[in-house]
Order: C-alpha cells, then structure tokens, then sequence
C-alpha cells in the first residue's frame, strides 16, 4: 500500500490543477481528485500499461465529463433554505385542462360549415377574405357563420344550450 501512496502522491497536484480547469470551482475538483483516486485505487488491477500518470488523468477527466453532463441534466444546484417563497409555486394546471376539453367538444357540437369557419379565421389566423376564398362563400357568409358559431360556442359553455339535442323549430 506504501508504494502505491508513493506512486500516487505526486501526481496529485497535476490532477487538482487539471480538476480545477475543468470545473471552475475548488471544492468540486478536490471531490473530483478524491473520487478519481478512489476509483484509481478500486480499480488497480484493471490498467493497462506501465504508465500510470495517463490513465489517472483518463479517469478525472471521464469523471468530470459525467459530472458536467449531470449538472447541466438537472440544472443549477440551491440551498432550499436560500430559495424565497414561492420560487417554485405553480399555478394548478388541471382547471386548464378541463376548460380545454370543454372547448374541444363544444367546437365538435357545432354545425360543420360554423365550425370550419371558426376554426379558419380564430384559430388558423385567416382573414375573412382568405377564408372565403378557402370554403368559396361570400365574406358576409363567413362572418354571419362566425357570429353564429361564435354565440352558440359561448351557449354551449356556459351551459344555456343542452348539450344532447339542439331545440328544433317545427315548421308547417
């Protein structure tokens, strides 16, 4: 054991230095140094070649390499104690969710030639020109389809419109 602490030793300050450069912060290249030579250590048997100073510096610097890629996985690390309140406070996104479905079925309830119009001018971002040109219908179809869609959407959501059958006129 001797002679490995003396083969190992003077090595040390070059894998500090080394350990330093990499990581940019003292304490971490002392516990990056100190795992390398644990590992070292640990490991003995295994190296290849007479020359040891190569293979330890090989083991620091896959050692930093995996740190690194670890930190940047989890992100900056902080005391909980020095995180103010509320840092990781989220507002509760079930609320959205459920909103979201509504919309997406009230949308399905509506008529096709509402629904399309709906969906091209509010959510695919065309003009009324563009989206008459789309579904060949004058501009002022598209925008009384869209003011019909638009109010039953609204009905619909706010629940003033069953939801099973629409009220059907009888005409004679």
């Amino acid at each position: 054991m001797n002679d490995l602490i003396n083969l190992l030793q003077p090595l040390v300050p070059g894998l500090r230095r080394y350990a330093r450069a990499l990581l940019h912060d003292a304490a971490a290249a002392d516990d990056l140094v100190q795992d390398c030579l644990e590992h070292a250590i640990s490991r003995w048997g295994q190296r290849r070649g007479d020359s040891v100073r190569p293979w330890l510096y090989a083991i620091l610097h896959n050692l930093a390499v995996n740190r690194l890629k670890q930190k940047r996985r989890r992100g900056p690390h902080m005391p909980i104690e020095a995180v103010e309140e509320g840092t990781f406070a989220q507002a509760p996104r079930q609320d959205q969710a459920l909103h979201q479905e509504d919309v997406f079925r009230a949308i399905a309830q509506l008529p096709e030639d509402q629904r399309a119009v709906l969906l091209l001018v509010s959510v695919e971002d065309l003009s009324y020109e563009e989206a008459a040109a789309t579904l060949q219908v004058p501009i002022g179809t598209i925008m009384s389809r869209l003011s019909r869609a638009r109010e039953r959407l609204r009905r619909i959501l706010d629940g003033s419109e069953s939801r099973a059958v629409p009220h059907l006129r009888r005409v004679k």
